[in-house]
């Protein structure tokens, strides 16, 4: 029996910058689709569902994500270019198989020039739903797929950490030293799990209660509200929930010295990275500390597949990338923000990691 037929209205918007941006509905489902750059291969980016406020809040955080990704793409090297969607969804509601299967037909009519995976409100059985309809997507769980990539966004998170420590106190050990986790999710939570291990103090919050409590037995994790997270004094904030949380309103209050955290575009603008800098804060700029999980699933689509030994490697290259900028941002004196953004504008500006073999999608269903 051959596959229901499914019905989808685009709407291509044209946005300054953006390569393609399509505002997708169907029965159960309204979402958006954007490439920002594809210079350096397809772009990859995860899917987020999320019950945005307005159409125009969805539209202003998929053209951010997607930015993001293009960028750290570029730094990373992984051959990809940036890329991000969304889902408009409300959390009393179910995602349901239409909804999916009718994203994944949307993903279809990019024929391969947009990838996409995992994110915030997503989890791997709605890829593996997505992937009946459609073969371009990574973070499956397949043998030759990475399976969830947030272990190895914590890790490298981690390891970009400790740079960090490096940068600041002359030694990477995390011992002792205190760290305040905003969001309690796969990544924070798994960060959490390194940062205990090695001898850190936690400091968290979440809105999930179950989280907290897991942070509380587990870590012996001192908990504050989601309101009090930011301003609360540690050594290094680490946030791992949404993004913009380091915006004019937060900056003043920030009670750190340094910044190291796992989320998307933790900057409001590039402004922020300046004032950071001004103000004598080390921040690890957000997609460099957080690429360890684009990079796993970036070998999913090479011939031979995925192999969890070079992902872990590439994630430990965090380590010294990391230091690089910071070292550049003291010479140069300008924000470690800035060298990052450097960086990834001369790579694909020379093409440096530009794909040069087709993706191979190895999956043919997940299930």
């Amino acid at each position: 029996m051959g596959k229901t037929a499914i019905s989808l209205t685009l709407n291509e918007l044209e946005i300054e910058g953006f390569e393609r941006i399509v505002e997708v509905k169907s029965e159960g489902l309204h979402a958006i689709i954007a490439i920002h750059n594809t210079k350096l291969g397809p772009a990859l980016g995860g899917i987020r569902a999320y019950p945005y406020a307005s159409f125009e809040r969805g539209l202003n955080d998929v053209l951010r994500l997607a930015k993001g990704m293009t960028y750290k793409a570029a730094v990373a090297e992984t051959g990809t270019g940036g890329g991000k969607s969304i889902i408009f969804t409300d959390y009393a509601i179910p995602k349901s198989e239409g909804m999916l299967l009718a994203f994944a037909e949307a993903v279809n009519t990019f024929d391969g020039h947009y990838i996409c995976a995992e994110d915030f409100g997503m989890h791997l059985m709605d890829l593996a739903t997505i992937c009946k309809r459609t073969p371009y997507a990574v973070g499956l769980p397949t043998p030759k797929s990475s399976g969830d990539p947030s272990r190895f966004t914590a890790y490298g998170g981690f390891r970009g950490i400790q740079a960090v420590c490096k940068k600041v106190w002359g030694s990477d050990s995390v011992a002792g030293r205190t760290f305040a986790i905003q969001g309690l999710g796969s990544v924070g939570m798994r960060v959490a799990y390194h940062l205990f291990w090695h001898g850190a103090r936690l400091i968290v919050a979440d809105i999930n209660p179950s989280s907290i409590e897991m942070a509380v037995s587990d870590f012996g994790a001192k908990v504050v509200s989601p309101d009090e997270i930011l301003s609360t004094q540690c050594d290094v904030l680490v946030p791992c929930a949404l993004g913009a949380v380091i915006n004019p309103d937060t900056i003043p209050h920030l009670r750190c010295q340094a910044i190291a955290g796992l989320a998307n575009n933790q900057l409001l603008s590039d402004a922020e990275g300046d004032h950071l800098f001004q103000n004598g804060i080390l921040y690890a700029p957000d997609y460099v500390i957080n690429s360890a999980g684009l990079l796993a699933v970036c070998l999913e689509i090479e011939p031979e597949g995925f192999d969890p030994k070079t992902a872990r490697q590439h994630a430990d290259r965090i380590y010294d990338l990391l230091m690089k900028i910071f070292t550049l941002s003291e010479e140069k004196r300008v924000s470690t923000n800035q060298i990052a953004k450097e960086i990834a504008e001369y790579n694909l500006e020379h093409e440096i990691g530009k794909r040069t073999l087709k993706p191979v999608f190895h999956h043919q269903s997940p299930l």
